[in-house]
């Protein structure tokens, strides 16, 4: 005996398409619904809390970011945990440099990583990693890549809205929301 979804009253785990025609498919009037409030939420800016600052290139001007783990945790909770993936489209190292006489590696990588929603919206964006004078070429080469990646991951979720990163682009914003200060979470 075959086992079948349908004949068994069970939803497929991966469907064509979430607005074609699924048992649970919503209405249109739903699913506009849905979108509009998804946007709503995307079109809000970054609270003081997920906004960190480190110095800049060079003794620079602070940069202002969002780290990457507050960033996904965001992406739960706008789309859900099951709403969305990512996967890494390419991943490049760009250079390797030895030092022979200190013995150092100089190391950087290029990643590509798309994120797709479950409705199979998506984009992509580029991502760098870079570590000098690395003891090890190996723990170079990996630090490099989990840096890449999530930089990636990082730019690719800010095309989604200004609650994912998109406002951290916003020089003015970005100016003051750092002045904001924040309460210590107990």
């Amino acid at each position: 005996m075959s086992f079948s979804p349908q004949t068994h009253g069970f939803f497929p785990f991966f469907p064509t398409s979430l607005f074609g025609n699924t048992p649970f498919a919503d209405p249109p009037e739903e699913t506009a619904t849905k979108i509009a409030t998804l946007q709503a939420k995307l079109n809000k800016k970054l609270g003081p809390e997920f906004v960190s600052q480190r110095p800049g290139p060079g003794g620079g001007p602070k940069l202002t970011y969002a780290e990457g783990w507050k960033i996904i945790n965001l992406a739960n909770e706008v789309f859900g945990f099951n709403g969305w993936s990512s996967s890494v489209v390419n991943i490049t190292t760009d250079f390797i440099d030895h030092n022979e006489e200190s013995h150092r590696f100089n190391v950087g990588v290029t990643a590509v990583v798309r994120v797709t929603l479950k409705d199979g919206v998506f984009h992509e964006d580029v991502g760098y990693g870079m570590l000098e004078n690395s003891k090890s070429k190996a723990a170079a080469l990996d630090k490099c890549k989990k840096e890449a990646v999530t930089d990636a991951l990082k730019r690719t979720l800010r095309n989604f809205g200004n609650l994912l990163g998109n406002c951290l682009y916003d020089k003015a914003y970005a100016q003051e929301v750092v002045k904001v200060k924040v309460s210590p979470v107990r």
